[in-house]
């Protein structure tokens, strides 16, 4: 039976240490999966590295449990992959960060553009941020990552696009003639832009360009939003990777 991963966001982590869980964990073990005394746990912080913990305790408001060891996780990609994805409806944000997560993400950061369809207040995009932030841990717990996702704070497209940067910059453009296989990627980190379901403007592609964003092809049809960035960020990692 594969053995529950926990994120715990304490620091101290270590063999031998005695910890009580947070309130998400401990509900989790003792309330959601109803774990008892003597099972075993992996926890972790997003240091790179899993603690494997027996439970010595649990009830649905407090679990405590030992760290009897370690290991690094060796699973993160060799590219470093920045995702800037145009804030989509409902769900299908979600799913693009739990997903883009499980496919080596190292870096995500919300946009807001002229045809972006979700309009938020500050207190309601502070609470999506934190939302977010739920999902993309969850996905590490699920996929084994011990390297948590930066999640940038969401911002503005032409802003974003003017942050000076050394990285590779990737607009995916259902018009562009140049494909991503034919990338030359010559250092490892890379920026891959993705609209929103309405597309770009013609505006915004060419500040994107100006900015020195290159418009890349992914074939001949034209995806929805979700599976653009998915797709995109499946190959980017086949050719340039750890996808095999």
């Amino acid at each position: 039976m594969r053995i529950p991963r926990i994120y715990e966001p304490q620091e101290t982590l270590a063999p031998g240490a005695g910890i009580s869980l947070s309130e998400d964990g401990a509900n989790h073990v003792g309330r959601v999966l109803r774990m008892e005394p003597g099972e075993r746990i992996i926890l972790f912080n997003g240091n790179g590295i899993d603690y494997t913990a027996e439970i010595q305790s649990a009830d649905k408001k407090k679990v405590t449990a030992e760290i009897i060891s370690q290991a690094e996780v060796k699973n993160e990609s060799p590219l470093y992959l920045h995702l800037a994805q145009v804030i989509s409806r409902g769900e299908r944000m979600e799913f693009t960060l739990q997903k883009s997560v499980e496919l080596g993400v190292s870096e995500i950061t919300p946009l807001i553009s002229s045809r972006c369809g979700v309009r938020l207040a500050a207190d309601r995009l502070d609470k999506k941020h934190e939302q977010w932030r739920k999902i993309i841990i969850s996905a590490c717990e699920q996929c084994g990552r011990a390297t948590i996702p930066k999640l940038n704070p969401a911002a503005d497209l032409d802003k974003y696009l003017s942050e000076a940067t050394d990285d590779l910059c990737l607009n995916l453009n259902p018009y562009a003639s140049d494909s991503i296989r034919d990338l030359k990627i010559s250092g490892r980190k890379v920026r891959l832009l993705i609209g929103s379901e309405g597309g770009l403007s013609d505006e915004e592609i060419q500040l994107a360009q100006k900015c020195g964003y290159h418009d890349v092809l992914l074939g001949p049809r034209v995806l929805r939003t979700e599976t653009a960035s998915l797709a995109a960020i499946s190959v980017i990692q086949a050719y340039f990777g750890d996808l095999a």
